[in-house]
């Protein structure tokens, strides 16, 4: 059966949820659903006609359930909270083994919606109050903000830090997500730090790949070029070379890659060569990453639970403990570095996705700027 096009899924959604479509007025669209967490559910550059992007977990969401182990509506952008295992992880409590059977998913992120604030046609605000608690017993009270944004063609093009040759369709969106500390208390490392975490699922691509690039250099200095989780990823489904590794992302194998902040770019991407589809994800990333730290998420009690990664790419799969299948779908991840905090005090992580198609001229030259690969890496 064909995937939906993009009209079917706004149906689909608008019988089940408060949805709120930002559009330009012609072919780029984005569609938001305030009270699944304020999540950008799916987009398309040809307008009704067009494909749709997110991944829709249509049997979830019309069963008109609550499971506090993990709401899977899907979406292109939602909003978390890191990290999500290690002594300060969110997800696992003491005693708990931090395997599948034992994952659950924050209240506070996991279920009711997000106020909308402020609403225009390209443009919409959303806020919440959560508290949250981590494995060693530190509570974070938090204020989130998140503002999502349909971009036009010169706000687009300095997201991706590439021009947009013309002869392409395109559509480009952005959640500007603000953490705020409104307890009484300073987030410090030593009882666990917080960040923000941006998850984009997507369908998965039987023959497509993730690019994740990065910085070369000594590990010795700059740490391993990838890092994995649930093991590690069998040798048929990644290439690492100096500078990027690719990852198959077919939903068919649960693994997932990490790149840490002294070697992460501020990109991260997939090609689709079935529908000839180039998806970018990029993020606000600073210049001293290098140095900040960033919270762990690996499944185990760690020695450096501040050693974490930047950009994660999640390829979902049977697991093999549980027998469980998430979706299949595959995620591109972006994370903030740890929230150190006063009372009061904030913290700001930007994360844009692009879908792009074309003539291969135009996407050789995107991929080359953005990525900074050669486009035939990627097939």
């Amino acid at each position: 059966m064909p995937d939906p096009l993009y009209h079917e899924d706004r149906e689909f959604l608008a019988a089940h949820t408060h949805l709120i479509e930002l559009t330009d007025g012609r072919d780029a669209c984005v569609a938001v659903a305030p009270e699944f967490q304020a999540r950008v559910m799916t987009s398309t550059f040809r307008g009704d006609g067009g494909p749709s992007f997110g991944w829709i977990n249509r049997p979830f969401i019309a069963a008109h359930t609550d499971n506090p182990q993990f709401n899977n509506y899907g979406g292109e952008d939602r909003f978390w909270l890191g990290p999500e295992a290690g002594q300060f992880g969110l997800w696992f409590q003491p005693g708990d083994q931090m395997t599948l059977e034992d994952f659950k998913t924050p209240a506070g992120f996991n279920s009711g919606p997000f106020q909308v604030t402020a609403l225009s046609p390209r443009e919409v605000t959303t806020t919440r109050q959560l508290a949250v608690t981590n494995y060693s017993g530190a509570v974070f009270e938090c204020g989130v903000r998140r503002t999502l944004r349909l971009l036009g063609s010169d706000e687009a093009a300095v997201g991706l830090t590439a021009a947009l040759p013309a002869g392409l369709c395109w559509v480009a969106f952005e959640s500007i997500n603000v953490l705020e500390n409104i307890g009484p208390a300073a987030w410090r490392p030593e009882s666990g730090l917080v960040c923000i975490w941006i998850l984009g699922m997507f369908k998965p691509l039987p023959r497509g790949k993730v690019i994740a690039p990065f910085v070369p250099g000594d590990e010795l200095k700059l740490g391993r070029r990838v890092n994995f989780y649930f093991g590690d990823v069998p040798a048929d489904r990644i290439t690492i070379a100096d500078d990027y590794a690719l990852f198959t992302c077919d939903g068919a194998c649960r693994t997932k890659i990490g790149i840490g902040p002294r070697r992460a770019k501020c990109a991260v991407g997939s090609w689709d060569p079935d529908a000839a589809v180039l998806t970018i994800v990029t993020f606000s990333l600073s210049a001293a990453a290098p140095r900040l730290p960033y919270v762990n998420s690996q499944w185990e009690l760690q020695e450096d639970p501040f050693g974490g990664d930047v950009v994660n790419s999640y390829n979902d799969g049977r697991d093999p403990v549980t027998g469980t299948v998430l979706g299949p779908f595959y995620e591109l991840e972006t994370s903030s570095a740890a929230a150190i905090l006063e009372p009061g005090e904030s913290l700001v992580h930007t994360h844009r996705t692009f879908h792009l198609t074309g003539p291969r001229s135009a996407l050789e030259r995107v991929v080359k700027q953005a990525l900074g690969v050669d486009m035939a890496v990627l097939e």
